[in-house]
């Protein structure tokens, strides 16, 4: 979805206290026996040896430290029933996720494990209270073999970027477990369109061969161009982020100059579905015509050379088809996120060509269901690290009535967004706090929803601060600026409009400001300017008005501009402290918070 803004030091935080491999079957199915033998290679006969090898290639994306099952809506993906209706599934936690990778790796000697970025980052208190090292420790269980950055790498910069690359413990709180040394990533981190400002040398390794018996796989890893304007500024401080598509064409020619002739291309940036459905035919009617958004121009433009695209960043699912600029079909494909699906591609590797056979490359999604065995090694990891949290994570901070949703809600006004922007202006409109009159929150930073089931032995409806950190995982600062009537209503023209006109990004806003959305028009015609109203009376682009955003807002980002022109700004308490004193100043256990109707925004469609 919208990516979203750096989290801050933990410190500032703990001192506030459908499986199946169905994809080969048709193929195996049309052979003759013993023609195919999967993965020791498709031979002509005995004595011979075989031309091809299968390899299998499983991928997943914008895991964000989801290490336990994703709690509410946000926990469960879409599945196209045979009669056409749709079930949704409860999927996701990596002690499933490692099971269904560790079952679907039998019988294929040839096996190689790739990730699309935003491993870390905008992650739950169970992982993002110890800056990701737990996630980093599951993901080297997991055995992968290696990643593409994302922008949420880089939330809280090179240097930190670096140390979970290579290991060290974190330079302000140093090592969280006695005796135990944070031995950072087994598998390299690519980031071959980031380059240090200085120096113009490549951050990160641009790329990686995965060797086997023979077989070579080169592997280049990118993250958006745009990853700037989605992180805050420290985070991407003396970095430069270059084209996607010219810096993946660059190193495939390296990798071919060395002889490395399979290329995979890991790219941190999606598209979008016709259908949200995993199991949705994005080939209909025409190869990729059922997929929109940034990846499909990338995919046109990437050489021939590259065999097949892992991509993430839009937590969609997607196994398509997009022509290479050759015209020829290449496999394009998206995990969703919060490790819900995985991926399972199988690459023909042509012996003599050392060339992937791109005709019979075939792809699936799967789903990482809860009803199979738990995966020992990730339990106990669980358990290890939510020992270290618990008397952080379990503190109560409030109650509520009914499932207050966030992320796992698809509309465009959110319920928990209403409650996050009212948190935010009611903790900023006293005169000696900042003097807010409305509040805005990008929908991106909201992480997740608030779920009325009990996630330990809180009891039903109890908010802890480990879920209410899981909703405001960043701990933005808050700023209340000056803005004109006319640069707010510039802002909400901006949700619509400019980079945010494809994919629009609409902004919860506080009570008291209404306004009509008619998204029947297009670009900034869609926010119904006279329709804009706070507190009953019409915006008066000449006035001055007290706005309050996080410092990620406030600075310009997610394609907001406008809220960076703010003037006599007032630096107020965290996102997450404000959130929190909401939930105490609004609920009891007699008394939960109920959602919020959501009557802010009239859209017209």
């Amino acid at each position: 979805m919208s990516a979203t803004p750096q989290k801050k030091r933990a410190s500032r935080r703990v001192l506030a206290a459908a499986a199946g491999l169905a994809t080969v079957g048709a193929l195996v199915a049309a052979m003759p026996a013993g023609a195919h033998d999967r993965g020791h290679g498709h031979g002509h006969g005995h004595g011979h040896k075989p031309r091809t090898v299968d390899v299998q290639l499983l991928s997943f994306n914008d895991l964000h430290g989801n290490l336990e099952p994703p709690a509410g809506s946000a926990g469960n993906v879409s599945e196209t029933q045979p009669d056409g209706t749709v079930k949704a599934i409860p999927a996701g936690g990596v002690e499933y996720l490692a099971t269904s990778l560790r079952t679907a790796r039998k019988g294929s000697p040839y096996s190689v494990t790739a990730a699309g970025g935003d491993m870390v980052g905008a992650s739950p208190l169970l992982s993002g209270l110890f800056h990701d090292e737990p996630t980093i420790e599951a993901l080297n269980k997991l055995k992968l073999d290696v990643s593409a950055v994302g922008n949420h790498e880089f939330d809280e910069g090179a240097t930190e970027l670096a140390r979970l690359q290579n290991g060290g413990c974190h330079p302000v709180e140093g090592c969280y477990e006695k005796g135990r040394k944070f031995r950072g990533a087994d598998f390299p981190y690519l980031a071959a369109n980031v380059t240090k400002e200085k120096t113009g040398k490549p951050l990160l390794k641009p790329y990686t061969v995965w060797k086997k018996n023979g077989v070579k796989i080169g592997f280049i890893g990118v993250t958006l161009e745009g990853t700037p304007d989605i992180v805050t500024a420290n985070g991407v401080k003396g970095l430069k982020f270059h084209d996607e598509v010219e810096t993946i064409n660059k190193y495939a020619r390296e990798l071919d100059r060395k002889g490395v002739k399979s290329i995979v291309a890991l790219i941190h940036e999606g598209g979008a579905p016709a259908s949200t459905s995993y199991n949705y035919d994005c080939d209909s009617p025409g190869a990729g015509d059922g997929i929109s958004g940034p990846i499909v121009d990338i995919a046109k433009g990437i050489t021939p050379k590259v065999d097949a695209l892992v991509t993430g960043h839009t937590h969609q699912a997607y196994v398509c088809t997009v022509p290479d600029p050759a015209g020829k079909p290449r496999m394009v494909t998206s995990a969703s996120s919060f490790g819900k699906l995985y991926t399972d591609t199988t690459l023909t590797y042509d012996l003599r060509t050392k060339d992937i056979v791109r005709t019979s490359v075939k792809s699936a999604n799967h789903v990482v269901t809860r009803d199979q065995p738990k995966a020992a090694d990730m339990t106990s990891l669980i358990e290890r690290w939510n020992k270290l949290a618990a008397p952080i994570a379990n503190r109560p901070q409030g109650w509520i009535s009914a499932d207050i949703n966030g992320r796992g809600s698809t509309a465009l006004e959110k319920p928990l967004g209403n409650v996050i922007a009212d948190a935010q202006l009611e903790g900023l409109a006293p005169a000696d706090k900042g003097g807010a009159e409305v509040a805005f929150m990008n929908p991106g930073g909201i992480r997740a929803d608030l779920v009325h089931k009990a996630s330990g032995s809180e009891g039903d409806g109890v908010v802890t601060y480990g879920e209410a950190f899981t909703v405001q995982p960043f701990t933005n600062m808050m700023n209340v600026v000056d803005l004109t009537g006319a640069q707010l209503v510039a802002a909400l023209q901006q949700q619509v409009s400019g980079p945010n006109e494809a994919s629009p990004k609409i902004l919860q806003v506080s009570k008291g400001l209404t306004y009509t959305l008619d998204l029947t028009k297009t670009g900034a015609a869609r926010v119904v300017t006279d329709s804009i109203k706070l507190n009953g009376a019409a915006i008066d682009p000449a006035r001055t008005y007290r706005v309050a955003m996080n410092e990620f807002l406030a600075g310009g980002g997610d394609g907001f501009p406008a809220l960076g022109q703010g003037t006599n700004k007032l630096v107020g308490a965290s996102d997450l402290d404000l959130f929190n004193a909401y939930l105490a100043a609004h609920s009891t256990a007699a008394a939960p918070l109920a959602p919020p109707a959501t009557d802010r925004i009239t859209v017209v469609q």
